[in-house]
């Protein structure tokens, strides 16, 4: 099983970034635990991150024929981005959405997630927690298709 981690605009400022919001765990500890949870389970991952939305646009079609499923993150353009949406779509790879915070908590622009219209699932409120559980959860579907 292979998959794709990706990680939108401004997550490699974790740790330094409204803290009280994200917490205080910075990217590299993400990292460790996207690798150490998918080391545990298995599976071959690679971690993406960008503050453009076309390289995550551009990272989302090269998956296409060589990755098994998705679990992304795509931060501010969660609420913004029919390309992301649409790359998922054209990509018809499972994908798991991540939000560190509970966005349905949050500003009324952030109540729509274009990207989580082509998820299998949400995980969202959980801190860093949440990407273990959008792995496992993207292990278990993969594992009954």
């Amino acid at each position: 099983m292979n998959i794709l981690v990706i990680n939108g605009p401004n997550l490699n400022m974790l740790g330094i970034r409204e803290p009280d919001l994200y917490g205080k765990a910075d990217y590299a500890a993400l990292v460790k635990l996207v690798e150490d949870t998918c080391a545990r389970e298995g599976i071959d991952v690679e971690i993406f991150q960008s503050n453009h939305e076309g390289a995550i646009v551009d990272k989302i079609q090269a998956a296409y024929g060589k990755k098994d499923g998705i679990v992304i993150n795509p931060a501010a353009y969660t609420h913004t981005s029919v390309a992301i949406l649409d790359a998922l779509k054209a990509v018809s790879l499972p994908a798991v959405e991540i939000h560190i915070s509970d966005v349905s908590q949050r500003e009324d622009f952030r109540q729509v997630s274009y990207a989580g219209m082509a998820c299998i699932k949400t995980f969202m409120g959980l801190g860093l927690e949440g990407y273990r559980q959008a792995i496992l959860y993207l292990k278990e579907y993969l594992n009954r298709a």
